[in-house]
């Protein structure tokens, strides 16, 4: 799509998100909007909206084509058909039906420094609030020489840092015949000259065990910093959701890690307003999280999804409170990321730098501490010794002496 409006394109192609109502809405309008900018452009939706609610996008005239999920990978042909027909074209299988990991070529970069790779596909936990098994079908896992060998041209290109990613990326490996997890593909990625840092995506908090983390301690290149989903610090919350651990399983993962790791940062989601949470259930949230004094919260308002159980549950909180709520927690956490922020000051610290800009160059230590140093070389894609001299809320301010 050609984000310009010198420029006009022939196909347009919008690969929509519906994980929460909000993507939703901004599917639409980035569909009517590319629309009014290309007039005589085959439009083309696919993604989880498409995939999910095809019915919504079939009334919209501005569209040509609604792809789901699996249709992805044939939509060069879904096109030349379109253009031989000039007839509108739904194409949406029952994602749960797919039983096997969509190669779908190279890696995009998403930094200089940094490389995305997705390992694994699909989700089986079902949480009465989340459209997303229905969106992306059950779990399916990437084969773990596929997965080598493209970090091994990443790694010949001079990219220094992988980020291991997938919708439930602790379920990876448990859909093959073999006894493989996630733990298995990472030592073997830990291997591969060239790639000195190993940063995991979203983990489901239960693959956190102490066998685990006896075999991931080994694995120099893995970064201290990890994202656990929570949602919720209340365990009456935590039942309606449909999570499988209580807060107090969820503590004794907080603890093995910091335990393994001295320096480990935690990161985590919650979700604020979901239906039925008292006044004294978000008051508990509260204190869990301030127990667990989390690096950062990343606070979502609940967002009911059409076709989730959720959705229908009774006493839906309003959006008043949910946004009363929201900005108590996030105060928490810009408190959390200050203390620890100011704890590091004097320290020495390694840092990946990324994209020099005015006057300053940022980067990431090995546990994705944001640090900003002063200077006018330009350190891209190098790792550099710094000092920290000093903390903002979300970054921390060095000097470079390596």
């Amino acid at each position: 799509m050609v984000d310009s409006n010198k420029e006009i394109s022939d196909i347009c192609i919008i690969n929509t998100c519906t994980v929460t109502n909000i993507a939703d809405r901004k599917s639409r309008q980035a569909l009517r909007k590319v629309k009014e900018k290309n007039k005589n452009a085959i439009i083309v939706a696919t993604g989880c909206y498409a995939q999910t609610y095809k019915e919504e996008l079939e009334k919209m005239p501005e569209i040509d084509l609604v792809l789901g999920n699996e249709e992805k990978k044939d939509i060069v042909n879904y096109i030349e058909k379109f253009i031989e027909t000039h007839k509108k074209i739904i194409s949406v299988k029952d994602i749960s039906t797919q039983k096997k990991f969509d190669e779908l070529g190279e890696v995009s970069y998403t930094e200089k420094t940094r490389a995305v790779i997705k390992v694994q596909d699909g989700c089986n936990q079902f949480c009465s609030y989340c459209i997303i098994p229905y969106a992306r079908g059950r779990i399916r896992s990437r084969k773990i020489e596929n997965v080598i060998s493209e970090i091994e041209k990443i790694a010949k290109n001079g990219i220094k840092e992988v980020v291991i990613t997938g919708i439930h990326l602790s379920s990876y490996g448990k859909d093959f015949e073999e006894n493989i997890g996630l733990i298995d593909l990472l030592e073997e990625i830990n291997k591969i000259d060239g790639i000195l840092r190993i940063r995991l995506g979203s983990l489901e908090p239960k693959i956190i065990t102490e066998d685990f983390m006896k075999r991931l301690i080994k694995l120099e290149k893995i970064c201290h910093s990890f994202h656990l989903s929570l949602q919720s610090g209340c365990d009456e919350t935590l039942k309606r959701m449909n999570r499988k651990y209580t807060t107090n399983e969820f503590l004794e993962i907080t603890e093995i890690l910091r335990k393994y790791y001295k320096d480990v940062i935690l990161t985590t989601d919650i979700i604020v307003g979901f239906p039925g949470e008292t006044k004294e259930e978000f008051e508990k949230t509260y204190e869990f999280l301030k127990k667990i004094k989390f690096y950062k919260t990343h606070v979502f308002p609940y967002s009911p999804r059409k076709g989730t159980i959720a959705a229908k549950m009774p006493n839906q909180i309003t959006g008043d409170i949910k946004s009363k709520r929201s900005k108590k927690l996030i105060e928490l956490s810009d408190i959390n990321e200050k203390n620890y922020n100011d704890k590091l000051i004097d320290e020495n610290v390694e840092v990946l730098f990324e994209e020099p800009k005015g006057g300053y160059i940022k980067g990431h230590t090995q546990n994705f501490i944001l640090v900003k140093c002063k200077t006018d070389e330009n350190f891209e894609n190098q790792i550099k010794k710094v000092k920290i001299i000093g903390a903002e809320t979300e970054a921390v301010i060095g000097e470079i002496y390596n």
